[in-house]
């Protein structure tokens, strides 16, 4: 366990933050903070973390943290990067911490451009998988099945793989992580901080209200998600594909739990049927098969 040793003991994340009990993001950024450290300027569109944050005068941060548009962050950083450089500041990490609506619907557009230019930043999705400080609504990234504010029979479309859409800009490191993993998480931080260039973390990040789910339960939901295979834990490095932790082990379906095991304790998928369960899986399936592929090419 010397890894935890190796962890910067100072806390960016002040004590008594407005989150929800049990929140997935809250409890990432805590950690991200502690391994990028003072020297980070926190670039925030809107999601949940602009309410955690508190209200001016007042702040749950050590550090700066620029609130932009929903659809400007990659674009704020990317002028926040120039503007470091033309005044020769060097060693500031500037991280954009986004949730998915932010990255994989609204911010999009201005993320392609970041990544294409090579910007050097690090961009951090913190995937709820749904709009969930504006009602819970159904994002780009809510999953086949779950239920939202929009979509109250059960979302019908597929969930984006924003990691695999970053793998086509040719980006020097792409990642996925889970908190209930905490030495994959913490190794994955500090690769990207080893790299020049834009660098993309995707965060599996449960949220009690909106999956309906008991706030002691998040750190559960978060190993039966890769243990099922409904998250996979990866890298890409320099576009060399790697599966990393259990998700290694499950590469064989026969390794992977049942799918019903991580659905049942989620009320949002409360009215799935059968057939909704069958069409996950097979999509599950498919996945897994392009990253077998994937990992084998490496």
């Amino acid at each position: 366990m010397s890894w935890i040793k190796e962890i910067p003991n100072e806390e960016n994340l002040f004590s008594g933050t407005t989150s929800c009990i049990g929140c997935g993001a809250t409890l990432s950024l805590r950690l991200a903070l502690r391994i990028l450290g003072r020297r980070t300027v926190l670039v925030v569109p809107a999601n949940c973390t602009s309410i955690i944050q508190g209200k001016y005068p007042r702040t749950t941060f050590k550090i700066p943290v620029l609130n932009v548009a929903f659809a400007s962050s990659a674009a704020v950083a990317s002028g926040l990067v120039a503007a470091l450089r033309i005044r020769g500041i060097e060693g500031v990490n500037v991280v954009v911490w986004a949730g998915d609506g932010g990255t994989a619907d609204i911010g999009l557009q201005a993320l392609s451009g970041a990544a294409q230019r090579q910007e050097n930043m690090l961009y951090i999705c913190y995937d709820n998988e749904g709009y969930m400080n504006t009602g819970i609504q159904e994002s780009g990234a809510t999953p086949f099945g779950a239920l939202t504010s929009n979509s109250p029979g059960g979302k019908r479309l597929f969930k984006k793989d924003m990691p695999l859409i970053m793998m086509e800009h040719k980006i020097p490191y792409i990642a996925t992580a889970n908190i209930s993993f905490p030495q994959d998480f913490v190794r994955k931080f500090r690769k990207a901080l080893t790299h020049v260039g834009l660098k993309y973390i995707h965060l599996y990040s449960a949220c009690p209200p909106g999956w309906r789910i008991p706030p002691n339960e998040i750190i559960n939901i978060g190993r039966l998600a890769v243990e099922t295979g409904v998250w996979a834990l990866f890298e890409i490095e320099n576009n060399s594909f790697r599966l990393t932790g259990p998700s290694v082990n499950i590469l064989n379906q026969d390794r992977r739990k049942p799918i019903e095991e991580y659905l049942k304790i989620q009320g949002r998928f409360r009215k799935m049927t059968e057939d909704d369960i069958k069409i996950l899986h097979e999509w599950i399936d498919d996945l897994w098969k392009r990253y077998s592929e994937l990992h084998e090419l490496g």
